[in-house]
């Protein structure tokens, strides 16, 4: 349980290093995320910590903010981020750092085996950490677009990788098509060049390639065709066309930002 929760802070901690100095203006800087601001990312980073908790401490009012999403749910996400963008700076970033503080401390004091309601089917306190990682991570990257940074990648994309390969089954739910019942052997090249693997080493079918290149493609930061992802077999190729780490719809995906050649 420590190891995905020390990885949640860390990231948290790397996130905050590159927003801390910004200026008001600084963060009204666009972002690849159409319409959203880096205090768009953040303000939805502190809303998601703040229903994480919710949804922690009170059944019935996290199950009223699964009713508002689900009332609005091409606006929702939009909204809510809006509305904490709104906020004057410091009262942005305060929100934003209380909340991850706060849920990053009840994770830690969840009884072992409690379930946490979500979007999605429920989670354990790793996993929530983990998908949290994963959403300050992939909000982080939209950040440093924003500001022309180039973050080095770092062993805590390992829990990244993780969420992108056993959300398999729920992103080829989310586009309406059956999952594969073959395995998919996943082999990726960590930042220190390491290998990570996952599934069957004898699989016909596998991904291969830079782990945070599969990073990108699993939280739909970027095309497929800006990777250096190799897919083998035709289950392995529709499942990089649709992954998706995150709960909810099936989202946008990205335009190829360097011309292909034929």
């Amino acid at each position: 349980m420590n190891a995905p929760l020390e990885d949640l802070d860390a990231e948290g901690d790397a996130l905050d290093a590159l927003v801390d100095p910004l200026t008001a203006e600084q963060l009204a800087l666009p972002t690849p995320a159409a319409g959203w601001t880096i205090g768009h990312q953040l303000g939805h980073l502190a809303w998601t910590d703040e229903v994480a908790l919710i949804a922690l401490r009170d059944a019935d009012a996290f199950q009223a903010e699964i009713a508002a999403a689900m009332a609005n749910p091409d606006t929702h996400t939009d909204s809510t981020a809006a509305e904490r963008a709104a906020l004057p700076s410091d009262e942005l970033l305060a929100r934003w750092r209380a909340g991850r503080a706060e849920l990053s401390e009840a994770l830690r004091a969840l009884p072992r085996g409690a379930r946490i309601p979500w979007f999605g089917p429920s989670m354990g306190a790793a996993s929530m950490a983990t998908a949290r990682l994963m959403e300050t991570w992939a909000h982080g990257e939209d950040v440093a677009e924003a500001l022309g940074v180039r973050r080095e990648p770092t062993a805590r994309l390992k829990n990244v990788v993780h969420l992108g390969v056993i959300t398999l089954g729920f992103a080829y739910v989310a586009n309406g098509l059956e999952p594969p019942t073959v395995d998919i052997h996943v082999e990726l090249t960590a930042p220190d060049g390491d290998t990570w693997t996952w599934g069957d080493a004898d699989a016909e079918q596998r991904v291969t390639g830079p782990a945070l290149d599969f990073c990108l493609r699993v939280t739909q930061r970027r095309h497929l065709d800006d990777l250096r992802l190799e897919a083998v077999g035709p289950d392995a190729e529709t499942w990089l066309s649709i992954a998706q780490a995150f709960a909810g719809p099936p989202g946008g995906g990205q335009h190829p930002r360097r011309e292909v050649s034929a």
